[in-house]
């Protein structure tokens, strides 16, 4: 049966990154579908470059020179005397990029984010392919906007799940093969890029999972595998060997970092197990998600997420939160594609905790105010606490202000500020 492996940026960031899951995970794989992320932080470098477009900022064309040169020089050092090969190959990739952003950014901007954004994966595809075939091994590059039909829901899509199936099924595979496509992207019905969300990645791996009835998903992190709190900022944090998929999309949901939201329940659908393995020691067991007919005994699971506004908001007309307020708030925030990580009311007020990276900000608090009174602090921190002791907790709240505070019999959730 086929099998599903995703890398990301960091798996690949550079040509002994590259040369290394070549050689230790790829070598003796047959019957497999790789799904490739953008090179390093080439996603981060390619939104730049958007908003330098889309402003009329004078440094656009300094920005497509960073992009194109880094990917010049990641192919000088992974592919050496065959660099200039893979050179006209990329070429008319970056002869499009540049004629895209000669453009007027005259379309909404998250239709022109999905398309430029989208290069970085068309990029690391190409060269990734190419890599394995200098490698010797054979293999067939596709491009997931042939394969992933989605809405028109642009940076965060949804599969056309019956319409993605009908593409994959023309597709000749044959026993032994291996394939390479891009993450994160896809395509409308009418063949307009977009994109399935920040990291989307993961859920493309998934999404072929589940139409190709593959035998597993595996994710290649550079992490053992899932842990109980990220280790970059926790130095107690401790690998989970495995998680039922319901408890996978309760940590994902509450913002864990591991897994991208959407990604379990396609294989939840169909059973399929996904493990998450570090690409620096593939040989480790790592971490499997798969359905469990047994109760888990978790220890204490941590979720930071940095970076918050605490908006607070409340009627002109000193009326109460009711429905209609309540109505027209949820609206808003709808409308603008602003998420709420926590939320709470109260008579007379309504409070909710966002990412402070959503341009629509402005926008929604300037709407916002024509009925409401609005007050907002920045630099807050949102932290989870899944199977919570009380031990925990204290752990987490040293030199933190608390400003809301939930718990359930499972979660307790805490929107702080430190002191």
């Amino acid at each position: 049966m086929m099998k599903i492996f995703k890398f990301g940026g960091a798996s690949i960031k550079d040509s002994q990154a590259l040369n290394n899951i070549v050689e230790t995970i790829l070598s003796k794989e047959k019957d497999l579908w790789i799904v490739v992320s953008a090179i390093g932080k080439t996603t981060n470098s390619l939104e730049k470059l958007l908003n330098s477009w889309y402003n009329y900022e004078s440094d656009k064309y300094i920005n497509l020179e960073a992009v194109i040169n880094f990917h010049k020089q990641y192919i000088k050092e992974s592919f050496k005397e065959n660099s200039e090969n893979v050179e006209k190959l990329i070429e008319p990739i970056y002869i499009s990029l540049e004629k895209l952003i000669s453009q007027k950014p005259e379309k909404d901007y998250d239709i022109l984010y999905d398309e430029l954004v989208s290069y970085g994966e068309l990029m690391s595809s190409l060269i990734f392919s190419e890599y394995l075939k200098i490698k010797g091994i054979n293999n067939t590059l596709l491009d997931a906007r042939e394969l992933i039909i989605t809405d028109s829901n642009h940076r965060d899509a949804k599969v056309s799940w019956l319409e993605s199936q009908n593409k994959i099924e023309k597709i000749d595979k044959k026993s032994g093969e291996i394939f390479v496509t891009q993450g994160f992207i896809g395509a409308d019905v009418n063949n307009i890029t977009t994109t399935l969300g920040r990291e989307g990645s993961d859920y493309t791996a998934s999404a072929l999972a589940y139409l190709l009835n593959a035998e597993s998903v595996t994710i290649w992190k550079d992490v053992p595998g899932i842990m109980n709190a990220d280790p970059s900022y926790f130095d107690f944090a401790e690998k989970l060997k495995e998680l039922s998929y319901n408890e996978a999309i309760e940590l994902a949901f509450y913002g864990a970092k591991v897994i991208h939201p959407k990604t379990i329940k396609p294989i939840e659908n169909k059973n399929i197990p996904l493990y998450v393995k570090s690409f620096v020691n593939p040989e480790n067991e790592g971490t499997v998600i798969k359905k469990l007919n047994y109760k888990l005994n978790l220890i204490p699971v941590f979720i930071l997420k940095q970076n918050q506004i605490l908006i607070s908001i409340s009627p002109k007309d000193f009326s109460f939160i009711v429905e209609e307020n309540m109505s027209k708030i949820f609206g808003l925030f709808a409308k603008y594609k602003t998420k709420l990580n926590i939320s709470q009311n109260t008579a007379v007020s309504f409070s909710a905790s966002i990412d402070d990276n959503n341009r629509n900000l402005k926008k929604l608090i300037k709407e916002l105010q024509e009925d409401f009174f609005v007050k907002y602090n920045s630099g807050l921190e949102l932290i989870t606490i899944r199977y919570y002791t009380e031990e925990s907790i204290d752990k987490m709240l040293k030199a933190r202000k608390i400003l809301m505070e939930q718990r359930s019999r499972k979660t307790a959730r805490f929107l702080v500020k430190m002191f």
